[in-house]
């Protein structure tokens, strides 16, 4: 039977981490027997729970991860849960059970998985939450993610940007005073990072608000009320057509919308050319932000529909939770660059940042074609290969 990492060991790592950011990082080799047990490569299994396979995102995070683990040989169960809260849950359950190793888990509700980790604290299981954090836990291990307020200010500048508010280099353009009319959108209120993505935004577009050169006709400016719920495309576009009857039936313009995911950002577009808006930004659609590079929005970009969206590298975010996976089997400590930030209720979990990148339609060679994370074809079609 193979021996799993102690949890008085796991603490103790874990002590270290906040104690000593980096310590022996993940490319340590000191002996201490991990979750591993010593066991050969091809012995270890790693769960990895992604939250849906309707996202070009998380489809792109979970084949990055597995083909990642596999390639060192490592056994893996990937499973996408549809962005239902039971099934993840039982896909969890299912993954403890059956001799699991590791946990890698990107949660679609941050706060449904308590009975879940217990279940792997007991089993001497460490867990790693993937991008969204996991709360109101003890036992979440570590945590790989963005940067996800800066994410937001990304986002909020990008929209000031678009408007030609600000340059390129972040700076005020001379006479453009404004007002101009803008409306707020915000991530899945059961994600953790949407509202730090919406915090760092509106740490942007705040001090434009309250002098006067934009402004939020709709009223509508706290989280609660312009979140959306599971990121739904179509919840997006709904709430949109709703705000261009309540608010813009005065013929009122609309100058900008700030979204924070591309799949919302389309359902915002689709909402805004249904009523004759454009059909692009050059023919008076309002500028509209977004993230995660998917390819059909990245297209969008090309042709001047959508103006912007925020690209976090998934393979890097991939390579970074196999580098802590790693750690954990060799009983080393991970490398945190973050064990400030993310109090997830019960404790500051140990975390590693990335960083992303801001693409506009210049952009798009150099990030995202160069880099080999799309190809031109499958920008030119929208489409992925």
């Amino acid at each position: 039977m193979r021996r799993k990492i102690t949890m008085a060991a796991a603490a103790g790592t874990l002590a270290l981490s906040l104690a000593a950011c980096g310590g022996g990082g993940a490319g340590s080799t000191e002996s201490t027997e991990g979750a591993g047990g010593g066991a050969e490569k091809s012995d270890i299994t790693i769960g990895v729970a992604m939250p849906t396979e309707t996202s070009e995102r998380w489809i792109a995070d979970g084949n990055a991860v597995k083909d990642g683990l596999e390639k060192l040989g490592y056994k893996v169960e990937l499973q996408y849960a549809g962005d239902d809260i039971p099934t993840q849950t039982q896909q969890i359950d299912q993954m403890i059970t059956s001799g699991a190793d590791v946990l890698i888990v990107a949660s679609i509700d941050g706060t449904a998985l308590t009975s879940q980790l217990e279940a792997a604290a007991a089993a001497n299981i460490p867990v790693i939450a993937y991008d969204r954090l996991i709360r109101d836990s003890e036992n979440v291990d570590f945590y790989v993610t963005f940067d996800n307020f800066a994410v937001g200010v990304a986002q909020g500048t990008a929209l000031l940007r678009g408007m030609g508010i600000v340059d390129e280099a972040g700076a005020e353009v001379a006479d453009v005073t404004g007002p101009f009319n803008i409306e707020l959108f915000a991530g899945s209120p059961d994600d953790n990072n949407a509202g730090f993505f919406f915090e760092g935004a509106m740490s942007v577009l705040d001090p434009y608000i309250t002098d006067g050169t934009l402004v939020v006709k709709s009223g509508q400016t706290d989280f609660d009320t312009v979140a959306t719920l599971r990121w739904s495309q179509e919840a997006a576009q709904k709430r949109m057509e709703d705000l261009l009857t309540s608010t813009y039936s005065d013929g009122s313009t609309l100058a900008g919308v700030l979204s924070p995911f591309d799949g919302i950002s389309r359902g915002i577009i689709t909402a805004l050319q249904g009523v004759g808006q454009g059909p692009t930004i050059e023919a008076g659609l309002p500028i509209v932000t977004g993230q995660d590079a998917e390819v059909a929005s990245v297209k969008l970009i090309a042709d001047g529909v959508q103006s912007s969206t925020i690209f976090k590298d998934t393979r890097k975010l991939a390579e970074q939770s196999i580098k802590v996976t790693e750690a954990f089997i060799n009983g080393d400590e991970p490398e945190a660059n973050d064990t400030e930030t993310y109090d997830n209720g019960k404790k500051v979990v140990p975390s590693f940042l990335l960083d992303v990148d801001t693409v506009f339609t210049d952009d798009i060679t150099p990030l995202l074609v160069d880099s080999g994370y799309w190809t031109a074809d499958e920008v030119a079609s929208g489409v992925s290969d």
